[in-house]
């Protein structure tokens, strides 16, 4: 039976896999100041592209405020990148859509990322990248659970 991990090196793991995730963080912010827009109207833009949109459900999942994600959206309407349209049975319900501009815009930036996976994982051994997703799976369930623990730290 394999001994536990020394404190060292989970502190090790620990620091390599913060610096992975502010990297990720640089990268997509650099990715969208190219584009002209921040993290927050790169993410309604990809959500409004999945068509099924809802600004109260998208607030909820990101942890925003409703007043915020409207913001965003006005954001972009000024841009020309989305559009609304109210229901034609339901005057309360609005239809948001990317325009032309806005699709142009969006498909930039997933070609822009594309070039970013090709340059960075592509040539990773597959081995390797297999290694990866599989401590990832042990790794991502671990977090989530003591998350929705509610431990506290004394």
């Amino acid at each position: 039976m394999k001994a536990a991990a020394d404190r060292a090196s989970v502190l090790e793991a620990i620091a390599r896999l913060q610096r992975l995730a502010e990297l990720f963080h640089l990268r997509r912010g650099q990715l969208a100041r190219e584009s002209g827009l921040t993290e927050a109207q790169w993410r309604v833009l990809e959500e409004i592209a999945t068509e099924h949109f809802m600004p109260s459900m998208f607030a909820r999942t990101s942890e925003s405020s409703p007043p915020a994600v409207s913001r965003l959206i006005r954001q972009l309407m000024d841009r020309k990148l989305v559009s609304v349209a109210v229901s034609a049975t339901d005057g309360r319900q609005r239809r948001y859509t990317l325009t032309a501009t806005g699709r142009r815009l969006l498909a930039q930036l997933r070609a822009a990322r594309a070039r970013a996976i090709d340059a960075v994982w592509m040539d990773l051994p597959s081995g390797q990248l297999d290694d990866f997703v599989r401590f990832s799976d042990v790794l991502i369930p671990r977090l989530e659970a003591y998350a929705e623990s509610g431990v506290k730290e004394t």
